[in-house]
């Protein structure tokens, strides 16, 4: 085949809505209530203190995704500034984390369709399970399709959160706002690391570079316009939500006395009367259900990547010759996805996702250094991230910092993805590459050699 095997058929709007649909999911549906019992009201400010940690990846990773508009995002710009061991773990474990939030997406629906729909608990994973499949289904029947459908999907649910935000700024209780921070500013900084995978998706769509037509421009717009568009709707709905509800039932409304898992109903009919809770429910499912189509989209083409370059076994670098779409890469991802929802307590795991995706984005602003300095001739963005490298290292930082907030379990579940994706990789992937990397590179230059340290994607 050519050098895209891959169709270029998503513009700048479905491109965007892709971003902001893998954003709108749990960071609005079920991350604040957990957020407002570390922080209390003061949660909207954990929004926006995770929306700063976000924005160095943000950018760094427009500047790399315009240099490299190809299949892999984060594996593709770790294995190509850090070396394929790197790389590796970057992209098994990204692809574990999107997977992950997909399949807790999908479970974590059914708190609110168990809310307008006469169903026992049980079938809930039934109706997750064909939800899934169906997901699994549109991703490789073709990538315009589900961009096309996810255009539409946000733009429904965007509308409706508007409206949410708006009535709710008539009817809040001030009262809910004060004491505003009730566990001070340690609490701030917690409740920020949780919320943080609310603003994963905004990095998302350079997975799917090779699918957007012009990336040098619609791949920096459509991620810096979803995050600039979340962080407003976030601290919106956030607020609202905080105005709207009981403090007892964000807290302990949940299983077992646990926090909301549907805090945007809690309040709703105080704004739309009896109706509230079950538009407030829909608009919910048809969001949840968004975002794992964003995620599979995004997620099932980390083990194209790494197959092209040898790390993964070569029947994952098949693209469907009908519709144009990595059709083994997306069947993997969607059994494990499957497998999730059947068999894993994907709620009570989803902070080790979280870890793991701060992990992965501290380390995508040292990718952007390593290129810089490096500077080799292959490396030539069409955008150039400001601030260089202070915001790299502000976002570094910044996420390490974040991620001692989440405790010990995520923690070693995040060194446990690292350790088996090593495993992997010395298996694998050594005997079969000998790239090494923009580090290389400069490890090279310092000895007087010559080598661009990046070996191009295959094509298969």
């Amino acid at each position: 085949m050519g050098n895209h095997d891959l169709d270029r058929s998503l513009g700048l709007y479905p491109t965007m809505m892709i971003s902001m649909g893998a954003m709108i999911g749990s960071g609005i549906f079920v991350l604040p209530a957990l957020g407002y019992k570390k922080a209390g009201p003061a949660v909207v400010l954990a929004y926006v203190l995770a929306a700063l940690v976000v924005l160095p990846a943000a950018l760094s990773k427009a500047e790399m995704a315009t240099a490299m508009p190809e299949s892999g995002g984060t594996y593709l710009y770790i294995d190509r500034a850090l070396g394929p061991l790197f790389g590796t773990i970057a992209g098994i474990g990204a692809w574990f984390s999107l997977v992950f939030k997909s399949s807790f997406a999908l479970v974590g629906l059914g708190a609110y369709l168990l809310l307008f729909a006469p169903l026992s608990q049980g079938a809930v994973v039934y109706v997750a399970l064909a939800l899934g499949a169906l997901v699994v289904a549109l991703n490789i029947s073709g990538t315009k399709m589900s961009g096309q459908i996810q255009a539409v999907i946000v733009t429904v649910v965007v509308a409706g959160l508007l409206a949410y935000v708006v009535n709710a700024g008539v009817v809040v209780d001030t009262a809910r706002y004060t004491p505003f921070a009730t566990n001070g500013n340690g609490g701030i900084v917690t409740a920020a690391a949780f919320v943080f995978v609310s603003y994963a998706g905004v990095t998302k769509i350079a997975s799917v570079a090779e699918e957007v037509k012009d990336p040098g421009t619609n791949l920096p717009r459509a991620m810096l316009g979803s995050m600039a568009v979340m962080t407003v709707l976030y601290i919106g709905v956030v607020g609202a939500i905080v105005g709207l509800s009981d403090p007892e039932v964000l807290k302990t409304g949940g299983p077992g006395g646990t926090a909301s898992l549907t805090p945007m109903a809690d309040g709703a009919g105080a704004l739309f009367g009896g109706v509230g809770v079950a538009l407030i429910s829909v608009i919910a499912v048809v969001a949840l259900t968004s975002m794992a189509n964003a995620g599979v989209l995004s997620s099932s083409r980390f083990p194209l990547a790494m197959s092209r370059d040898d790390l993964l076994p070569p029947t994952l670098r098949t693209i469907d010759e009908r519709f144009k779409t990595p059709r083994n890469a997306v069947l993997l991802t969607g059994v494990v996805l499957l497998l999730l929802i059947a068999f894993v307590p994907v709620i009570e795991l989803a902070k080790l996702a979280s870890a793991f995706q701060i992990l992965v984005f501290s380390f995508e602003n040292m990718a952007l250094v390593a290129f810089r300095v490096a500077d080799m001739p292959a490396y030539d963005p069409e955008f150039t991230a400001p601030g260089y490298p202070y915001v790299q290292v502000f976002g570094f930082v910044a996420g390490l910092a974040l991620l001692t907030q989440m405790g010990t379990f995520p923690i070693l579940g995040a060194l446990g993805i690292i350790v088996g994706s090593a495993l992997v990789y010395f298996a694998y992937g050594r005997p079969r590459t000998d790239r090494t990397g923009a580090l290389g590179a400069i490890v090279r230059a310092r000895r007087g050699e010559e080598d661009d340290g990046v070996a191009p994607t295959k094509q298969d």
